[in-house]
């Protein structure tokens, strides 16, 4: 019995032909895989800073509709003169007065508003308790939690408490100050939360 001729033009063709369609398949099905990897256009947007007007912001307010930065609410407070002047006073109450751990803010808040303008402070309004949302109370009086309520952001959750530069006061769960973002102002009515650059 006599064997056909080998066509070895045929077999390289056909190993050829299998390798480059293989090849197409692995890097088709590498594409979705690699695209499942990066991050979505809204994660992006999540981190991406944030431009913030504040031009209708007056003494004694909290920014509302209250604006988010990377899902978390962001607490814009405009202090009048008289409350700066309490902030400088006195800080016995205080758990991190001169805000000494410095993951909680910026080199450039570290000071007694914990802002880069005294008036304006700018804080993520989770309680470093476990995350609850406080509430702003901008006056200063007597409160139920506190007889002797300086005004800050008290957080009914678990009772924590802070003043209106966002200092926790000692005895609470909460354990630090409240975070201060990046941010600098870019104009005297906008201000740029997650990122630092100069102040205007």
């Amino acid at each position: 019995m006599n064997a056909s001729p080998v066509n070895k033009q045929r077999r390289y063709f056909l190993i050829g032909a299998t390798a480059a369609v293989g090849g197409v398949g692995m890097v088709g099905a590498a594409v979705p895989f690699v695209q499942a990897w990066l991050p979505s256009a809204r994660a992006r947007a999540m981190g991406a800073p944030i431009r913030v007007d504040i031009a209708k912001l007056r003494p004694g307010e909290i920014l509302g509709p209250i604006p988010a930065w990377r899902g978390q609410p962001v607490f814009i407070v405009y202090r009048a003169e008289a409350t700066l002047a309490k902030l400088r006073g006195a800080t016995g109450a205080l758990a991190d007065p001169d805000s000494e751990n410095e993951a909680m803010q910026p080199e450039y808040a570290r000071n007694a508003w914990r802002s880069r303008r005294p008036e304006i402070g700018v804080y993520l309004g989770l309680c470093t308790h476990l995350g609850c949302s406080p509430k702003y109370y901008g006056e200063v009086r007597p409160e139920t939690f506190d007889a002797n309520w300086q005004g800050g952001f008290f957080c009914p959750c678990h009772g924590s408490r802070f003043d209106l530069a966002g200092r926790v006061v000692k005895s609470v769960p909460a354990p630090d100050n409240l975070p201060v973002p990046p941010h600098f102002f870019e104009s005297d009515n906008v201000v740029v939360i997650g990122q630092d650059g100069a102040a205007a």
